[in-house]
């Protein structure tokens, strides 16, 4: 199998039914990340719309947006956009009620996704993608990827591209640009402005919010987003789906266009490369590690929190050894889970103690490095003081959990049940409190086959205390349907 330029051989493997679908990057042989999009619940992302704000709040220095969907969009000050007289973005944030007023009409950009009770968040600092370029609506600055090292190279298509900027606006390079001539670049600089014009047609003629432009669908937007990566093969189980990808890929990215191929066998793909119990095993809290250590993965509204432990593991030598070996395995597990995984926002990992300050900085590096073949931008600090490593990860979809679960009915979101033990007790607790306030002939206690089993046998004494404490008969009757922790204390 080819491999890209760091060795590893790379593929995209597109599973789609009629309600969903699903892309697995696998790199030699392992799951990397997966991306779902389901036809009910498809993200908006990139998506541009005419909005209007329906209230400006100076005390968040925001505004909420309608743009059409069920809750209102959020659009802070610091994401709406303001020239310079050089072009440049202005560093200074203004006060919000500068920028925006209720009632006005803007024309935004979706750079988060609703998540939870958060709706989209938004910004007007408009980028239209392409293969190689980033079209970008008033500005008259061509920027470049960093990642483009050649300093030759980089002075030819900043020139190159010089050429087609204007009053409609500039473009940015992207990575895949390099050594790319100025044919392509001359066709998707093209592209961009007409499809930058079908948008400001559709704005001026929408009376009201609207949709304005609906980013690619999912496979399409991975490829457009993966060019330049040296994928080795990408494999797609449907043959509609394989058509529209060839029709694409011939017509945009014609270099990937050979690697396209269609699956037909009767064995799902996605079991064919064991992406299924890689999924499967990206939704439990404990991860293994080959040396027998483990992560402990929690994730949380504020920020997900990362333990690792030794586990099994002794080493062959001494304790500190034994400590750096299982921290500096544990940093490719971490980078790769976080990817499999989607984590976003703050990301707080507890690497065991190390008392070598070098063993610390090579655990550091090698973090760093495992994070470097993200394409979602990272930030990793130092350790603190308390030996923990904060990095934020940028968030713009739903996690994987976020995607696949939904919230426990029974614990509600805690993680944890109450003990049978506390549920008698709490029961016998409101049985006084009931007869206290309202003095009934006799009680019913309505619950869970398991708290009924406990109430009449191991709880008995306690039951038959509580009937002579408040002299009336207490009966217990079972509900199977009963989650674990409810119940009813029913007075008769």
């Amino acid at each position: 199998m080819p491999t890209d330029i760091n060795g590893l051989a790379a593929e995209l493997l597109i599973n789609v039914t009629p309600s969903e679908t699903r892309v697995a990057l696998v790199e030699n042989g392992i799951l990397q990340e997966v991306h779902i999009e389901r036809l009910d619940k498809k993200g908006i992302v990139g998506n541009l719309y005419k909005g209007k704000i329906s209230r400006v709040l100076p005390g968040m220095q925001a505004a909420f947006v309608d743009i059409g969907l069920d809750k209102a969009a959020f659009l802070h000050a610091s994401d709406i956009l303001v020239r310079g007289d050089d072009d440049s973005k202005s560093t200074k944030v203004p006060d919000i009620t500068e920028l925006a007023k209720q009632g006005q009409y803007l024309t935004v950009q979706v750079i988060k996704d609703p998540l939870g009770t958060k709706g989209a968040r938004l910004t007007t600092d408009i980028t239209l993608p392409s293969r190689y370029l980033v079209f970008m609506p008033g500005s008259k600055h061509v920027g470049i990827s960093q990642r483009i090292e050649n300093t030759q190279d980089r002075n030819r298509l900043k020139a190159l591209v010089g050429q087609y900027a204007d009053d409609q606006g500039s473009y940015i390079i992207r990575t895949a640009a390099e050594g790319i001539g100025e044919e392509e670049l001359s066709q998707d600089a093209a592209f961009l402005k007409r499809l930058w014009e079908k948008i400001v047609q559709r704005r001026q003629r929408s009376k009201s919010s609207a949709l304005l432009y609906e980013d690619l669908s999912l496979p399409l937007r991975l490829l457009r987003d993966f060019v330049g990566t040296q994928l080795a093969s990408i494999r797609v189980d449907s043959k509609l789906t394989y058509e529209m990808l060839n029709q694409f890929t011939q017509e945009f990215v014609p270099e990937i266009n050979q690697k396209l191929e269609y699956y037909p066998g009767e064995r799902p793909i996605f079991d064919l490369h064991g992406v299924e119990n890689e999924i499967k095993r990206a939704l439990e809290r404990k991860v293994e590690l080959k040396s027998g250590g483990y992560l402990i993965i929690d994730q949380t509204e504020a920020m997900t929190t990362i333990d690792i432990n030794t586990g099994a593991f002794v080493g062959h030598r001494n304790l500190e050894d034994t400590i750096f070996s299982t921290n500096l395995e544990a940093t490719k597990a971490i980078a790769r889970q976080v990817r499999l995984r989607n984590l976003g926002g703050i990301i707080i990992i507890d690497f065991i103690d190390m008392a070598l300050e070098e063993h610390r900085r090579r655990v550091l590096s090698a973090l760093e490095s495992a994070f470097e073949r993200d394409r979602v931008r990272t930030n990793i600090s130092n350790f603190s003081q308390l030996g923990l490593v904060e990095m934020t990860r940028k968030r713009t979809r739903e996690s994987l959990e976020h995607v696949l679960c939904r919230e426990c009915p029974s614990c509600k979101g805690r993680g944890s049940l109450k003990t049978t033990e506390s549920l008698c007790y709490e029961i016998f607790r409101e049985v006084i409190r009931v007869d206290r306030a309202f003095s009934p002939e006799r009680f019913v206690v309505y619950a869970s086959v398991e708290v009924c089993d406990a109430l009449l046998n191991k709880e008995t004494h306690y039951l038959a205390d509580l009937e002579l404490f408040i002299d009336k008969v207490v009966t217990i009757e079972q509900e199977p349907q009963y989650p674990h922790e409810k119940y009813d204390v029913v007075m008769m």
